[in-house]
């Protein structure tokens, strides 16, 4: 890419995001879009404009997003959003640190060297230049003396991300201690998960085994016991049952129109009876939806009963009436036997995947094989039509492809924004039909709740975009530039491939760019949002909860949001050195990042389930493992560069980056899977009401009005409730 479109590039996008910027200003401030752009303080019952937030003044939201603390954070998305702004800020203060030195000494470095020049008298033909690459670390001689500055740089990178990396992990630890000490009552510190129960003895019930093994271990503190059961069937006739009272209660709200547009009497809405309600006998669609719901509930009351009394599994969930016993039970070995009697801390009650419960323990080790082995193929499966989009998206490659397309291409402008664009879109909307695919996977592993699911299709999705994305698009397209000169000399590979990094270094700086502007500018716009909410509002919402359902903002999806960011870190780590320019727009990407997604997170984004920073630890070690990522890279090319002291000076750094992630995860990391007894012993500020806490980790479609109903008792444990509280 020439300097003009990359300056195109650049200045495109940030026209973008000003528009866009400008748009979210005034669209922001009318009353009807106030569930677009406030929805999660409308959700916690707080007025949408306090604050200050209908301010014309187009940077109001930056100040309200810097005048906010994590405390603030905490409250409004709670501990994992404030986690994620730790990972932002450590992210965006690496950079900087790291820019402070690197700009200044690098750039002029790299400026007064003349490589580049020397390249254009020889006539290389496998690579094209610019005057962006008199800036790059390519522009500096094999065997110069200037290249010490480089590798002291590659010193101070690493340094400055071990220090900042270890002081985040203090901080979120202390975050997630303080969340766990809170004094809210929270149902899952209360429980335990048990999976792989042994086969009933004979003479017992599955409940009664349960309730008689914990008993005996936890005679003074065990509370009772509730049976896992198999629940397809019964959520079905759930589902079904919920969907026919919104048919309901929407046939309502369109009757009750009808009386105010129409005749005082109005218009009883109709239905076909047949397929997708088209063809068939017409009947009345109130008293159609008011059939199918007397004959679905008792329906689901049969099947409740059925579910209870003989679709047990062999897992369960066990209660005790203090934190600290079930934080101990949660950690320790009950059986002598490791496949049996697996006891693990409870998820939260909304965040439990119920039918991987029964998965047993060597079941589990397997499918995680299974599963690492499927998403290794689908990387290897993915980096060839990335590779293959990479390198044919380049204007001069489509030309050779494609030779009908030269009249077109050629025009300036049409030139000009192709080459800033074309490359980028296409890698994104390919990476955007992935993590659904990901996640899918994670669960097929029989992990228990979707948090931990989360984690696992984030760090599947991170090294996909590593290896595709970073590797992928490097390598695919440095063979097709090269490919003829690697047929010439096929030893010659290693270093043609290390010497055109820096081609692609332009490659990278439009694509960040393209992310931070374009993107988070529709991030803070929210266009896509508002139009699908007042299209449903107009079309299709009759009632308060068809409303509420369309503008429902959802969470963070950390799945793909950490991985994506990332990936931009990745990339700019490891042309940090190689060509400094980039560490601007990582700049402006965290920073922005920073400021949009803090006014997304306590106005728009509502949590959908809540870890107390669990995801931290995988955060850490994906950071580290883009820092060893660079420190490799930085080694292969100063190997061609033909520095003789690389080889003896960069080795240790990778394994000092192995050994400080070694110390972080032994200091640290076992607070994380399991909570602290000093933590869980500290005073809540009121007595639990156990039959509440109970009661919360029973499923909608197995739940009942009735508090003491009698078809429960099967699978819920009558242990006795003496330890229970009012």
């Amino acid at each position: 890419m020439d300097y003009t479109s990359f300056l195109t590039s650049l200045g495109t996008s940030f026209f973008i995001f000003v528009v866009l910027m400008l748009l979210f200003t005034w669209l922001s401030r009318k009353p009807g879009n106030s569930f677009v752009y406030y929805p999660n303080r409308i959700l916690k019952g707080l007025d949408p404009w306090e604050g200050g937030s209908r301010s014309r003044n187009p940077c109001a939201w930056i100040r309200e997003a810097l005048s906010s603390s994590e405390q603030d954070v905490i409250n409004m998305s709670g501990v994992d959003a404030a986690v994620y702004f730790v990972f932002l800020s450590t992210a965006l203060a690496i950079l900087v640190l790291s820019g402070l030195v690197l700009l200044p000494v690098l750039l002029p470095v790299a400026a007064t060297d003349d490589n580049v020049e020397i390249q254009k008298v020889k006539g290389n033909s496998s690579t094209s230049f610019s005057e962006i690459d008199k800036l790059l670390m390519g522009n500096v001689k094999g065997g110069s003396p200037r290249l010490w500055a480089f590798l002291i740089a590659t010193y101070w990178v690493s340094l400055v991300t071990y220090f900042l990396s270890w002081k985040a992990y203090v901080h979120v630890s202390g975050l997630r201690a303080n969340a766990l000490m809170s004094p809210e009552l929270k149902p899952e510190q209360f429980a335990v998960l048990v999976r792989d129960i042994p086969h009933v003895p004979e003479g017992q019930t599955r409940k009664e085994q349960v309730d008689s093994y914990f008993k005996s271990i936890y005679p003074e503190t065990f509370y009772r016991s509730m049976v896992v059961t198999n629940n397809k069937q019964v959520n079905k006739i759930y589902k079904e049952l919920e969907g026919y009272k919104k048919k309901h209660a929407h046939a309502e709200a369109v009757y009750n129109e009808s009386k105010k547009t129409g005749k005082p009497e109005g218009l009883r809405p109709t239905i076909r009876t047949g397929p997708l309600g088209i063809v068939g006998r017409k009947v009345d669609s109130i008293e159609h939806y008011n059939e199918k719901i007397k004959e679905l509930i008792q329906k689901l009351e049969a099947e409740q009963k059925v579910t209870l009394r003989e679709k047990q599994q062999p897992c369960a969930f066990a209660f005790f009436t203090n934190r600290v016993t079930a934080a101990s039970a949660a950690q320790s070995l009950h059986a002598q036997m490791v496949d049996t009697w697996t006891v693990m801390e409870a998820p939260e009650p909304r965040q439990i995947i119920w039918s991987n419960l029964k998965i047993k323990l060597f079941q589990r080790i397997i499918r995680q094989y299974v599963v690492c082995f499927i998403a290794a193929l689908t990387i290897l499966f993915y980096m060839i039509p990335i590779g293959f989009i990479s390198a044919l998206t380049t204007l001069d490659n489509l030309k050779k492809l494609l030779p009908f397309l030269k009249p077109i291409v050629n025009i300036v402008s049409v030139k000009t924004v192709l080459e800033a664009y074309l490359p980028q879109i296409a890698l994104i909307v390919f990476l955007a039909l992935l993590p659904k695919l990901l996640l899918a996977l994670s669960k097929a592993e029989g992990i228990p709740s979707v948090g931990h699911a989360v984690r696992a299709t984030s760090g599947k999705y991170f090294y996909f975009t590593i290896l595709n994305v970073f590797i992928g698009v490097t390598l695919g397209g440095t063979l097709f530039e090269t490919f003829k000169s690697i047929e010439k000399e096929p030893n010659s590979i290693v270093s043609l491939l290390a010497s055109s990094l820096p081609g692609n270094a332009t490659f990278f700086l439009t694509f960040v760019a393209l992310k931070f502007f374009v993107g988070y500018g529709l991030e803070l716009s929210r266009i896509v949002p508002l139009i699908i909410f007042h299209l449903k509002k107009k079309y299709l919402c009759k009632t308060e909860a068809e409303l509420k359902e369309a503008w429902f903002p959802g969470d963070f999806g950390y799945a793909t949001r950490i991985p994506g960011d990332m990936l931009v870190l990745t990339i700019v780590l490891c042309y940090s050195v190689i060509a400094p320019l980039i560490i601007p727009f990582g700049v402006v990407y965290f920073g922005l990042g920073w400021l949009v997604l803090r006014n997304q997170a306590l106005k728009v984004y509502a949590p959908s389930y809540e870890t107390n920073g669990r995801m931290w630890p995988h955060i850490h070690t994906r950071v580290i493992a883009a820092l060893i990522l660079y420190q490799v890279t930085m080694f292969g090319y100063f190997g061609v560069k033909k520095f003789s002291f690389s080889t003896l000076l960069l080795v240790p750094l990778p394994i000092v980056s192995l050994l400080f992630a070694f110390v972080c995860q032994k200091k640290f990391y076992r607070s994380f899977s399991d909570t602290a007894l000093e933590v869980a012993c500290r005073e809540l500020k009121e007595i639990p009401n156990m039959e509440r806490i109970y009661r919360s980790f029973i499923p909608p479609s197995l739940s009942s009005e009735k508090a003491d109903d009698d078809h429960f008792e099967d699978a819920l444990s009558q242990v006795s409730r003496v330890g229970s509280f009012a």
